[in-house]
């Protein structure tokens, strides 16, 4: 599947999603990532899905899709259904292929990190070429995992990838008034380990600069911190009123929509943009149809594959 279709297709399951939820057919909570788009697809573009790592977020199922998710067995895991990846035990944020060497979204804030320098060390063991990508948002930059990941991991040269998607804000709180340095990835430095800033919804800056990212680790020389300015046009969750930042903030950003930016880019015109917005829509309603007629979970099989 090509970059923008991938886009497409990320868009339609999290349209879908958001009117599922609301119909009531998904239970929980999920969190979305509509306008973030370029984000998941530049940076699994760049990397080798299957080969390398991916530890996950909790706002994750664009790069679920991006790592090379079967849309099927996705919607069916977010319907809480027998034929999901994890057997509908999972959800929309604990979603793992393990085969894919997807090790799962998790749902606490920066609670990916620590593991991430543990498969780094695996890997650094083991003497392969394989990346860790750990993602995180601009929140969990102020968790001292977050300190405590890089530091470990430049000391011990681990091939991490250190990933940060900063959409303006941790839940309510804005980036400017949490952290008092222009960029994030100026953190570098006091790890002795590169950092870059990029434009998140430009796919191409964000491909170049998750390769170049690549280069540098598969070499040997260690973690690289790589943040990516973005912006989701939803709340936090689906309990967020959104009561800290103004219509007009949303709107302006929605103009800097990644899919139309790259459509845009490759001189596709706005109806054939629509059609292959209508396939990526069909496939979802595929996938819905697929997930709705697979088997609820048996409760005599609830404690399998509990690990804790």
């Amino acid at each position: 599947m090509g970059l923008l279709d991938t886009m497409l297709l990320i868009r339609a399951f999290e349209e879908n999603a958001e009117e599922m939820y609301a119909l009531g057919k998904v239970h929980g909570t999920m969190h979305l990532s509509i306008g973030q788009e370029a984000c998941a697809v530049g940076t699994a573009s760049a990397l080798r899905p299957g080969h390398d790592y991916l530890l996950n977020v909790h706002r994750g199922h664009g790069h679920f899709l991006a790592w090379g998710g079967d849309v099927n067995r996705m919607m069916a895991e977010f319907m809480g259904k027998e034929t999901g990846y994890c057997r509908g035990r999972g959800g929309s944020m604990h979603i793992a292929d393990v085969e894919a060497n997807n090790l799962g979204a998790n749902g606490i804030v920066a609670g990916n990190m620590p593991i991430a320098v543990g498969v780094g060390l695996s890997i650094k063991a083991r003497k392969t070429d394989q990346i860790v990508l750990c993602l995180f948002g601009d929140g969990a930059a102020n968790e001292g995992a977050f300190h405590e990941s890089l530091n470990m991991a430049s000391i011990w040269k681990l091939p991490i990838l250190y990933l940060c998607e900063n959409n303006a804000y941790a839940m309510s709180m804005p980036v400017r008034k949490a952290i008092n340095i222009a960029q994030i990835s100026q953190r570098a430095c006091a790890y002795g380990m590169p950092g870059k800033t990029v434009d998140g919804n430009d796919l191409l800056a964000v491909h170049q600069a998750v390769k170049e990212a690549a280069e540098h680790i598969r070499t040997g020389n260690g973690p690289y911190l790589l943040e990516l300015i973005t912006y989701r046009w939803k709340g936090h969750s689906k309990s967020d009123k959104q009561a800290y930042r103004s219509r007009e903030e949303v709107k302006e950003w929605m103009t800097k929509d990644p899919i139309r930016r790259f459509a845009a880019h490759i001189g596709l015109q706005e109806a054939a943009l629509e059609e292959r917005r209508k396939q990526a829509r069909e496939k979802i309603q595929a996938a819905v149809a697929f997930a709705e007629a697979s088997p609820e979970p048996l409760l005599e099989t609830i404690e399998e594959g509990v690990y804790a």
